[in-house]
C-alpha cells in the first residue's frame, strides 16, 4: 500500500502516464540501470498522490486541445486545490484547470500539461443571501444547477450562458455572457467577490467575503477571461436580480430581400439604436443573420412590469420598418452560438454592426452571424470542412475590416488544424500589461502555459 488516493471515473479507465516532462519540454524516458532508476524515482516524486487529493493517471479522453496530461486530480475544497498547486510548484508541473469540459475546442493547446485539475467536485452553493440578492457558489457548480437553486427563491444570475452544463468557474475563466449582457453587463459586472488559488498554492480572496487579498489587484476582473493562466478559481460571489414575472419577445422575420433594407447593414444599426434608446427599456436586442438568401431575424426581449404593453410599443416601432409579432417564447436561435466546431467573436463599438457585417461578407466564406447588435458583440460560425489556408484568409480579411471600425476578431473555437493556422487572438493592445500581471502571479508560467496572447 502506498497511501495513494485514486479516483477512476467509469467513462475513463486509467492509462499509462504521458511522456516524462521537465522544464517545459518532453524528454525520453531513461533507458536502463541507474538512469532509469533515477528517472523512475523523480517521476514518482512528482506524482501528486501524496497530497491527499483524488488523483489518477490520465487517459486519452483527458486531452486538453490535443495535449494529454500525466495526471488528473479531482479536489473537493479550496484547501485541496492549494495542496495540489503547492506540489506542482515544488516539482515544476504545468497545471491546466478544467471545468465542465463543455468547450473541448476552445482556445490554443497548452504548451505542456502535467496535471489537470478538474473542478467538478468543487460544487455547491454555501450561501444564498436572498434578502441581499447575493450568492456564494463553488466554482465547479454547473450554471444549470445554480439557476435552479436561485429560481427557488425567485432570483437569477443574469449571465444566461447557453450551456447549462458549463461550470461557474469555466464561465468566468472564458468570460461567457449571453443576450442579457445588454442590460445587466457581463461576468465582470456581476461578480463581487472571488476566491482563487495562485500558482504557488497561495489562497487569495478579493471583493465580497474578503479574508486575504493580493494588494493592488482586482482578482475578479483579472481572472475573468484568464483561461486558467493565473490560477484556479474555487469560489465566486455574485450580485443577483429577481426573476421577472413576465417576459415577452418581439420578433421580426422579414424576407431576406427586405432585411436589412440596404446591403450595407446601416439600416440595422439605425434600428438597433432606436430600440436601445426606446422607453420600453429592452433587456436584450439580438439578431440572427444566416447569410445570403436565408431569412434573418431580429428579436427584442422585454421583461418585468407592464412587459406586455412595452412589448407592443416595441412591435409598433418595428412595424415602421418591417412586420413584427409579440410572443412569450424566445426564438429557437436565441442565445445559441451560431457554430460550435468553428466559432469567431467580433467586437466593435456599438452602432457599427453594419461595418462588421460588411467585413464578414468580404471574407467570402459563408458565415452565420448572431449576437447583440446593440452591444457590439457578434459571433460568426463557419461550416465544417474549411481548409486552413481558406480559414486563415478569412480571418485576416475580417480582421482588416474590423480594424477600421476600432474592432477586433478572436477565434473562440476551431479544430486544431485551423486554430494553429492563425493567431487566434490577433493584435492585443493590453499585451504588455497582461505580461506584467502574469509575471507577478505566475512567474514560472506553470498555469496553462501558452493559452493566452503572445504565448503567455
Amino acid at each position: 500500500m502506498d497511501g495513494r488516493r485514486e479516483d477512476t471515473p467509469r467513462e475513463t479507465a486509467p492509462h499509462g502516464a504521458a511522456p516524462y516532462r521537465t522544464a517545459g519540454r518532453t524528454v525520453p524516458e531513461p533507458g536502463t540501470g541507474p538512469d532509469r532508476a533515477a528517472g523512475t524515482a523523480a517521476r514518482e516524486a512528482a506524482a501528486p498522490y501524496g497530497t491527499g487529493v483524488a488523483v489518477r493517471e490520465a487517459g486519452p479522453g483527458d486531452a486538453v486541445s490535443g495535449v494529454r496530461p500525466r495526471w488528473v486530480a479531482l479536489p473537493e475544497s479550496t484547501g485541496e486545490v492549494a495542496a495540489l498547486l503547492r506540489h506542482a510548484a515544488a516539482h515544476d508541473l504545468a497545471v491546466v484547470p478544467v471545468g465542465g469540459g463543455t468547450k473541448p475546442h476552445r482556445g490554443l493547446p497548452p504548451e505542456r500539461c502535467d496535471l489537470m485539475v478538474g473542478t467538478g467536485r468543487l460544487d455547491g452553493v454555501p450561501e444564498h443571501a436572498a434578502g441581499d440578492l447575493i450568492v456564494r457558489v463553488m466554482a465547479g457548480t454547473t450554471m444549470g444547477t445554480l439557476a435552479a437553486v436561485l429560481a427557488e427563491r425567485g432570483q437569477r444570475l443574469c449571465l444566461d450562458v447557453p450551456d447549462g452544463g458549463a461550470t461557474v468557474g469555466g464561465t468566468l475563466a472564458t468570460a461567457e455572457a449571453g443576450p442579457l449582457r445588454f442590460r445587466y453587463g457581463t461576468a465582470r459586472d456581476l461578480l463581487i467577490g472571488v476566491t482563487v488559488v495562485l500558482a504557488d498554492g497561495t489562497v487569495a480572496r478579493s471583493g465580497g467575503k474578503v479574508v486575504k487579498n493580493v494588494a493592488g489587484y482586482d482578482l475578479g476582473k483579472l481572472f475573468t477571461g484568464s483561461h486558467g493562466t493565473l490560477g484556479v478559481i474555487t469560489e465566486a460571489v455574485f450580485r443577483l436580480n429577481p426573476v421577472p414575472p413576465v417576459r415577452r419577445w418581439v420578433v421580426a422575420e422579414p424576407p431576406a430581400s427586405d432585411w436589412p433594407s440596404d446591403p450595407s447593414g446601416d439600416a440595422l444599426d439605425a434600428l438597433a439604436g432606436l430600440l436601445a434608446a426606446s422607453p420600453a427599456e429592452p433587456s436584450a436586442i439580438e439578431a440572427d443573420l444566416p447569410g445570403p438568401g436565408r431569412e434573418p431575424s431580429l428579436a427584442v426581449l422585454v421583461e418585468g412590469t407592464a412587459a406586455e404593453e412595452r412589448a407592443r410599443a416595441v412591435r409598433d416601432l418595428l412595424d415602421g420598418h418591417c412586420p413584427a409579432r409579440v410572443t412569450d417564447e424566445a426564438p429557437a436561435w436565441w442565445g445559441v452560438p451560431p457554430g460550435e466546431e468553428t466559432l469567431l467573436e467580433l467586437r466593435f463599438p456599438p452602432g457599427r454592426a453594419g461595418g462588421a457585417l460588411r467585413a464578414v461578407a468580404a471574407g467570402v466564406l459563408p458565415a452565420r452571424v448572431r449576437g447583440s447588435v446593440a452591444s457590439g458583440v457578434l459571433r460568426a460560425g463557419l461550416p465544417s470542412g474549411v481548409a486552413p489556408p481558406e480559414f486563415a484568409g478569412f480571418v485576416t480579411s475580417v480582421r482588416d475590416g474590423l480594424a477600421g471600425l476600432g474592432g477586433r476578431l478572436t477565434v473562440v473555437a476551431a479544430p486544431p488544424a485551423l486554430m494553429t493556422a492563425v493567431d487566434p487572438w490577433g493584435p492585443v493592445s493590453a499585451l504588455p500589461l497582461m505580461r506584467r500581471v502574469r509575471e507577478r502571479l505566475d512567474p514560472d508560467r506553470r498555469m496553462s502555459p501558452g493559452r493566452l496572447p503572445g504565448g503567455m
